[in-house]
């Protein structure tokens, strides 16, 4: 529930304060401008009321009435206390928001495995902000907590999660292209999450406790286009009759076009301390984990990136054999994605084309066609540089994959430090283990194949072509994968069809083998 409430005073407050005074026709200002946004029904069932209290306007967001207005939802029980903002308008037009958000709320129902209920508390939820309606973003705002729990249980799990005191922040200025410019952080002490699984159908029976001293969020965008999105989310509202959708697609179509590229950026990382989980195996755990995710807008050569870090990777070795200790990874890094995406293209095509007057909207062979153009444009998937390491030993990795046809053309460029400790440790294994035998003599012939570079360490070079040839290090490992004749009739000999260039070969070679099989 607490994301609800920014992205309903950011609606609320989308039209300037003028240094108004807080009275009953500003709330009522305030009140068209949430219909907007939410609908009249929502104040007419008692969702959303605005009042005035003293020097500012209450904002009340009544959760149990919006439950009530949706009744195939068949909650057995639900409790949960009104939220409200205190919005008070400054002289520069921007708004001064603040709200405690401490709140308990439990709720129960039926669902199809049986009773379920879910349970939290917030203690000591404090916000103050700065809301400006020019940008439509927060300025700044700051939040904070003394701390959280919940607990939630199902049919086969149950789920205890509690936190220490939290901290967050968020500052918006305007864009150079458009938009907004974001940057928030985030961060909770003494996270733990308790997980309890209990499936009889599966056999699964087993407790993971998750937990991390400190966990920290950190996202910023660029170009964020707010307010295109607003204007499609009030339109959205105000048509929500399918005959008047239908009759105003037109300016959906408009105003879909004006949210593009809806951002020009957007990264976001969670990173957690001495993370930890305990499981009836043993212990997992890093010093430093973290994952991240970046991605463009809506854009003709957009990327996306994806990485996953640990340092001080611990993995249980009570169900490991001995020898595999010195091949565990202590440090990872790994990070991928994709590039040369153009989503710009397709969506332009999609929104001049679909009819909401047609069923389905958008054709198959439109659909077909779009592919098939999204393809031809090259898209690629990266492996960029990303490391395994443990000690003396680290395996590098990079490369990239298009689909030109429908096998792929890769590339990837593998290297490794250590690569002899590797083969020592199969050797040893290779005593006692008969799988490690077998996998022995492969470890030798992959290091023939490898190139030695000048600090020692091994290379290969893996090219796959989309004709099913496969090069390491130049060195040819597969050839082309051999062309189906579509000519059921047999040879070209026995039904006479010849296959020469014409002429003669007056190269002196041989046009035989795969060259041959390609001539039409």
């Amino acid at each position: 529930m607490k994301r609800i409430l920014p992205l309903a005073f950011a609606l609320a407050l989308s039209a300037p304060a003028f240094a108004q005074t807080v009275d009953n026709q500003g709330a009522k200002t305030l009140s068209d401008n949430l219909a907007r946004y939410f609908g009249k029904q929502a104040f007419d069932k008692g969702v959303l009321k605005v009042s005035v209290e003293g020097d500012a306007y209450k904002i009340a967001l009544d959760v149990k009435a919006l439950v009530n207005a949706v009744p195939e939802q068949k909650l057995l029980k639900f409790d949960m206390a009104p939220y409200a903002l205190m919005v008070k308008p400054r002289s520069d037009g921007s708004w001064d928001v603040s709200s405690n958000f401490s709140q308990g709320a439990s709720f129960e129902f039926d669902g199809p495995e049986g009773r379920q209920s879910m349970e939290f508390t917030i203690k000591d939820g404090k916000l103050t902000s700065v809301y400006d309606p020019a940008l439509a973003a927060f300025t700044n705002a700051t939040s904070s907590l003394a701390g959280m729990t919940m607990t939630s249980r199902q049919a086969k799990q149950q789920a205890d999660v509690s936190t220490g005191a939290g901290t967050a922040t968020v500052t918006a200025t305007k864009s150079a292209n458009g938009g907004v410019d974001f940057t928030a952080t985030q961060k909770v002490l003494d996270f733990v999450e308790k997980i309890k699984i209990d499936d009889p159908d599966s056999g699964m029976n087993f407790p993971l406790t998750l937990k991390t001293p400190e966990l920290s969020v950190d996202a910023s965008g660029k170009g964020v286009h707010t307010k295109p999105l607003l204007d499609l989310l009030a339109f959205a509202v105000a048509n929500e009759d399918e005959a008047k959708l239908k009759a105003n697609q037109a300016e959906l179509k408009s105003l879909m076009l004006a949210a593009l590229p809806v951002w020009e950026r957007i990264d976001g990382n969670y990173g957690f301390k001495n993370f930890e989980v305990e499981s009836p195996v043993g212990k997992f755990g890093a010093t430093q984990f973290s994952t991240a995710f970046g991605m463009d807008g809506v854009s003709q050569n957009g990327k996306v990136d994806y990485s996953i870090k640990a340092a001080g990777l611990t993995i249980p070795r009570q169900t490991l054999p001995e020898w595999t200790a010195p091949l565990l990874p202590t440090d990872v890094d790994l990070n991928f994605g994709g590039a040369n995406i153009d989503l710009d293209t397709m969506a332009k095509k999609a929104i001049e084309a679909f009819d909401l007057n047609k069923n389905p909207p958008l054709s198959d062979e439109f659909g077909k066609a779009l592919i098939a153009d999204f393809k031809a444009k090259n898209p690629k998937v990266v492996i960029g540089h990303s490391t395994v390491k443990n000690g003396a030993i680290e395996v590098a990795m990079e490369g990239e994959m298009t689909f030109p046809g429908e096998k792929p053309d890769a590339t990837l460029t593998v290297d490794v430090a250590g690569y002899d400790k590797i083969v020592d440790a199969l050797k040893e294994a290779a005593k006692s283990d008969e799988q490690t035998a077998q996998a022995f003599p492969f470890a030798l012939a992959v290091k023939g194949f490898g190139k030695t570079l000048p600090d020692g360490r091994l290379e290969w070079m893996i090219n796959t072509k989309a004709d099913g040839s496969v090069t390491v290090n130049g060195a040819m490992l597969k050839g082309p994968d051999e062309v189906q004749d579509d000519n059921s009739g047999g040879d070209d000999g026995a039904n006479g069809t010849d296959n020469s260039t014409g002429g003669d070969n007056s190269d002196g070679g041989d046009n035989g083998g795969a060259g041959a099989k390609l001539q039409p």
